[in-house]
């Protein structure tokens, strides 16, 4: 039977969504399936472009229905909108068949993020209709010297007259930067001093003053190094200048970060039917593997955070497409599933892997490409240092000062998410304001890990009002990580208990995730007693918040009867 809590090609039938939203995603799956696992795995190895994938989706108008917000479409064209559930869905499925399927569509979401929010309705016309002939697109941010650091961009426009300029300078990672018909470029102008100086542009790789200098990474993907010399940029192709060039900049990795944690999910869920499927057949003295107690622990633990995960990114969705002016809480959400559900991935990889050992190397499986691929994710976008420093700026209004909003109900319907792409300054973080985290976990008090986890959460409350870093220690990032590892788990737990409570998620899985995260606290804990800076209150504090998880061997047998089962219940076509 299969686990209604994993995504399964062969069962696979998103009727939530509208028919037009339920026939491309299904035709995505089927064009997988009948391309087969041998082909997949050898384009993988070979490293081919995706020529053959990209020419599908072109002729299905697959980015274009996705991608275009219904404000930038046709009159006749009612299917198409920007709407982050199904855009979610897609990311799991391209993550489910190979990364590098969904590193072609995800820059592509990147290089729109810009042409989006620009107020320049040329620009915009001519992006949707290149989505329409199934052109592809790029994000034209980081630099071989400085990286993402646009504060230091060596992309230089000279004016040239004529209310246009000249662009010169090299970008670096520019995912495909060697066949975007428009790449949005961040650069500076050399007459103008300060923010003002800031420019967004659109490029067209096919331009001769347009230059691929190499692919800087061994893979389908093209990660381009790419340089433009005296490249001409009209007015008509200015985005936006000044501040909102670099707002701009941060809105669209807000909008595209949150679509790593969605890949994760679905590499873990071809690895995981591939795993289970080897260890229960697998017989090692006389009895299956899955026989072994560490492994049945491991393999567990694996399938629950992948619950988790699951779990807390479908809730997220929620309050992306929920987002306005008033509420902004996406901006601790987004982080997270960037930080924390992409790192979950790479332990239920890493859990897996130690019970398959050396069949997790074999070419002709899809798991030797997931234990690769799933380590990209956490650092992407940012690493995990960047993000857990973000979300550490709403730690003190998340735990300690929460405000009454309207409940968010799941958000599965047929529209826009137009305040993506009006999101206005990147700033003013420390003003948003969460509704109370502990509602969530009073409603699942009687599940003794749930209220375990919650005692831990009440805890780092009192930390933050006791024992809170005082002002040196605020420089000590390495310090201030840890703390962020613990409120991050706090918040993890919240929209998981969100989200099983909406789908009436079986109790004894939610319970047995509670136990793995209950470990996960106190591991962390530990981690913060033993910092070089911390003060001998926060270490005391520190090992009072560990706490040993409920045991219960009849609700793990149970959880353990919901893995057994993902055995065999899914092969990909050979």
């Amino acid at each position: 039977m299969a686990d209604p809590l994993l995504f399964n090609p062969h069962t696979y039938d998103p009727a939530h969504f509208d028919p037009e939203t339920r026939r491309l995603l299904r035709a995505t799956v089927d064009w997988f399936e009948a391309r087969g696992k041998r082909r997949i795995i050898e384009d993988y190895r070979s490293r081919a472009w995706l020529g053959d994938f990209l020419a599908f989706a072109a002729e299905e108008g697959l980015f274009a229905t996705f991608l275009t917000p219904s404000s930038a479409a046709g009159e006749q064209e009612g299917d198409k909108r920007w709407d982050t559930a199904r855009i979610a869905a897609l990311n799991e499925i391209l993550g489910f068949y190979g990364l590098d399927y969904w590193y072609a569509w995800q820059v592509t979401i990147l290089g729109l993020g810009p042409v989006w929010q620009s107020d320049n309705a040329a620009a915009r016309t001519r992006a949707a209709e290149l989505l329409r002939q199934g052109e592809v697109f790029a994000f034209g941010l980081s630099e071989k010297s400085h990286g993402a650091d646009i504060y230091s961009t060596d992309m230089l426009l000279e004016p040239d007259g004529e209310g246009g300029f000249r662009a010169t300078g090299s970008k670096y990672y520019i995912g495909n930067g060697n066949a975007a018909g428009l790449v949005s470029v961040f650069g500076r102008r050399t007459d103008v001093e300060g923010p003002d100086a800031y420019v967004f542009f659109a490029a067209d790789s096919r331009h001769p003053a347009y230059h691929v200098v190499k692919n800087v990474v061994d893979s389908s993907k093209y990660v381009s190094e790419f340089r433009l010399e005296e490249y001409p940029v009209a007015a008509e192709d200015v985005l936006h200048t000044g501040r909102a060039a670099f707002d701009a900049a941060l809105n669209t990795v807000n909008v595209g970060k949150f679509n790593l944690c969605t890949a994760s999910i679905g590499i873990c869920e071809h690895a995981m039917y591939e795993a289970v499927t080897h260890a229960q057949n697998r017989i090692l003295y006389g009895r299956p593997v899955t026989a072994f107690p560490h492994v049945r622990r491991e393999l567990t633990d694996a399938y629950v955070r992948l619950v988790g995960m699951k779990l807390f990114s479908d809730r997220a969705v929620d309050y992306f497409r929920t987002a306005g002016p008033d509420d902004r809480r996406y901006l601790l959400f987004n982080p997270m599933t960037k930080m924390k559900v992409t790192t979950e991935g790479e332990k239920v990889i890493d859990l897996m892997w130690d019970v398959i050992a050396a069949k997790g190397f074999e070419k002709d499986n899809y798991f030797a490409q997931a234990a690769v691929e799933i380590r990209g994710l956490p650092k992407l976008e940012g690493t995990v240092h960047v993000n857990l420093a973000l979300i550490l700026k709403f730690l003190r209004n998340h735990l300690l000062d929460p405000v009454a909003y309207e409940p968010v109900p799941t958000r599965l319907d047929a529209a826009d998410d137009t305040f993506l792409f009006r999101q206005g300054p990147a700033r003013g973080l420390g003003s948003v304001r969460f509704h109370d985290w502990r509602a969530a976990y009073d409603a699942y008090g009687h599940l003794p890990n749930v209220a375990r986890l919650r005692e831990q959460a009440d805890a780092l409350c009192e930390f933050v009002v006791k024992a809170a870093p005082d002002e040196e220690q605020s420089r000590d990032l390495d310090l201030l990580l840890a703390v962020g590892q613990l409120f991050a788990l706090v918040v993890h737990g919240q929209l998981v208990l969100e989200q099983a409570a909406l789908t009436g998620l079986d109790a004894d899985v939610l319970d047995e995730l509670f136990a793995v995260l209950v470990r996960d606290f106190s591991a962390h804990a530990v981690e913060l007693h033993g910092k070089d800076s911390a003060t001998e209150q926060q270490q005391h504090w520190a090992l009072g918040a560990v706490r040993r998880p409920v045991v219960d061997e009849a609700r793990s047998e149970r959880v353990w009867q919901h893995v057994e089962a993902l055995s065999g219940a899914y092969e990909m076509t050979p």
